[in-house]
């Protein structure tokens, strides 16, 4: 692994910065400067200050203008810190700039969370997901002009003097780029072979997502009875866990513990997790955590609603689980979300309250999307006879000289699979 991060000591003091172009929104602001100050901590920084910048837009050279980078590096002299953090994304030109002016280390939001990404890798397809995202942040930010080489002249033996340093790096990080891109594929398509076997099996997946650190692997916890990492921590969860459990009609699901998402979370990692995230894809559910003693409830919600659309995961069906009631000190607030949610509950997953209503109404969303079918399957394919005693519930069978029918309730896109022997789709199952 190529290691490219400015890894940050435990000792390391921050001074935080962010940019307001709108006064009216400056709360929202405070909030996501908050996020940021925990982002910090959770890389080992420690938060010595804060600043907030108002301008109309971004400066093109310095993002904050040449004045307020001087305030800022007076600030940092003045509380010993030796760390500058900005919570926007900053263009290479704007980085080597505000270096120049501030005379500190300056990393944006995105190299941040890469930097606790890889802190949090545990297994080897996590790091090559995490180096993936690191050298395509890398690439455009090596220092220098464009790519040329230079040569002394034409023909066999006249040869230059080669490649620059600087050329060399972009190019071995374009061909690590190239190998991880394979490599990742290759995981793709595995992991694409486990979820097909999963779905031939007939279990339904339901896929537990939300915001980072708003309670998901608290909840798949207890909803499995597994052991996943619990930690008070953003990011506490990179790699997605799967555990087998059963509901209150005795129907089995497979829960699925997802990485949590983030506000502004950097393109890089939604392209490198990409085989991990699609397992939101082939969920029959989503349970989308929500952590109800956040002020900012409703932009969180926002952010996880943009990554599932980036993810192309829209329109799955959801139950939104509004979790940490017990920290909830305003039950107004509580209950007034609940009501705008249409499909929700409102529980605390490490208290284990309302939990038992949480599973019933699981179950009741999962047989809402079983259908009855009737097939004419061929008396040379028990195979598919088989498959539909254990993947459904098989309500009829007559036996006739070629031929076997079949009257089932069976999940959606399992009797889909079959259409070429359906012979009636009961509307109404």
């Amino acid at each position: 692994m190529i290691e490219i991060g400015r890894e940050m000591s435990p000792r390391e003091k921050a001074w935080l910065v962010a940019l307001d172009k709108d006064v009216a929104g400056l709360w929202r602001i405070a909030d996501s400067l908050d996020e940021l100050g925990l982002l910090a901590q959770t890389a080992g920084a420690e938060v010595r200050g804060r600043t907030v910048c108002r301008r109309h837009a971004p400066h093109p050279a310095t993002f904050i203008g040449r004045g307020k980078a001087e305030e800022i590096a007076a600030l940092c002299r003045e509380n010993d810190a030796d760390l500058v953090i900005f919570d926007d994304d900053l263009t290479p030109a704007q980085l080597r700039n505000l270096q120049d002016l501030i005379g500190l280390k300056i990393i944006d939001r995105t190299e941040l969370i890469l930097d606790i990404f890889a802190r949090r890798a545990r297994t080897s397809e996590a790091q090559l997901q995490i180096e993936m995202a690191q050298l395509q942040y890398l690439l455009p930010r090596l220092a220098g002009k464009g790519v040329e080489l230079s040569q002394l002249g034409g023909g066999i033996g006249t040869r230059g003097p080669g490649e620059t340093k600087l050329e060399a790096d972009r190019r071995r990080i374009r061909d690590r780029i190239h190998n991880l891109k394979k490599e990742l594929e290759r995981i793709r398509r595995h992991r694409h072979l486990q979820r097909r076997q999963r779905r031939d099996a007939g279990i339904p997946t339901i896929s537990i997502v939300g915001y980072t650190n708003s309670g998901k692997s608290t909840l798949f916890n207890a909803l499995t009875s597994a052991v996943v990492l619990i930690e008070d921590k953003l990011f506490a969860t990179l790699d997605p866990t799967t555990r087998k459990a059963a509901l209150p009609s005795g129907r089995e699901v497979l829960f699925s513990d997802t990485v949590g998402f983030i506000q502004n979370l950097p393109h890089h990692l939604i392209d490198s997790f990409r085989a991990t995230l699609e397992e939101v894809l082939e969920a029959d559910l989503l349970l989308m955590v929500l952590d109800l003693s956040q002020k900012a409830f409703w932009d969180r919600m926002k952010a996880v609603e943009k990554v599932l659309s980036e993810l192309e995961a829209s329109d799955k069906p959801r139950l939104f689980v509004l979790n940490k009631i017990d920290l909830v000190e305003d039950e107004f607030w509580a209950n007034e979300i609940a009501a705008r949610l249409e499909d929700s509950v409102v529980i605390s997953a490490r208290e284990r309250i309302g939990l038992e209503k949480l599973v019933e109404r699981i179950d009741f969303l999962l047989a809402a999307s079983l259908r009855c079918y009737r097939f004419l399957i061929p008396q040379s394919r028990p195979d598919l006879i088989a498959s539909l005693h254990q993947k459904g519930k098989v309500l009829k069978i007559d036996y006739h000289r070629d031929l076997v029918y079949v009257e089932v309730v069976l999940s959606q896109p399992a009797g889909d699979r079959l259409k070429e022997y359906l012979v009636v789709n009961n509307p109404g199952g």
